[in-house]
């Protein structure tokens, strides 16, 4: 069932080498009291997910400033995403649902994306206020689409 507005947004747990060069288990209720902006990507290093995830993070002191951490979550390995963020500066945590546990429990699981590929997240972004509660959902229609960057920045301030 697909969450909405007005949801407890689902916790989890997912391994990130970004930003650190370590590896850390990122939780959701690591950010308690906190805005969070959960962006789901279909891939690393693809044209659309490459300037989603640049923009977010080129915008990350933005989101800061309104008291709200960017997440960006894909079904890619750790190591692809740190070589993704080493290699287009981002500076935002990229966290490996690679299991695919967070896309089911957020009902953002992309059957199909492209070349037979099965199984990635749609492109989606959930704001998540400071008591856990969903107060912002876009699901693209394709994932050749883009968020639409001024309502997630409304919908984060």
């Amino acid at each position: 069932m697909a969450l909405k507005i007005g949801d407890k947004a689902p916790d989890f747990t997912l391994p990130s080498f970004t930003p650190s060069p370590d590896i850390a288990n990122i939780s959701l209720a690591d950010y308690k009291g906190k805005k969070i902006v959960l962006v789901f990507f279909p891939q690393a290093f693809t044209g659309v997910c490459t300037t989603e995830m640049c923009t977010m993070s080129d915008n990350f002191n933005q989101y800061k400033s309104m008291n709200a951490e960017v997440l960006g979550i894909s079904v890619d390995g750790t190591f692809v995403q740190k070589a993704f963020a080493a290699a287009n500066k981002i500076t935002v945590p990229l966290l490996s649902d690679y299991n695919r546990e967070v896309v089911n429990k957020y009902d953002v699981l992309l059957p199909e994306f492209a070349h037979g590929m099965k199984g990635t997240s749609q492109r989606a972004v959930f704001v998540i206020d400071e008591n856990g509660v969903i107060k912002y959902v876009e699901v693209t229609k394709s994932p050749g689409d883009l968020p639409d960057f001024a309502a997630l920045k409304n919908a984060a301030a």
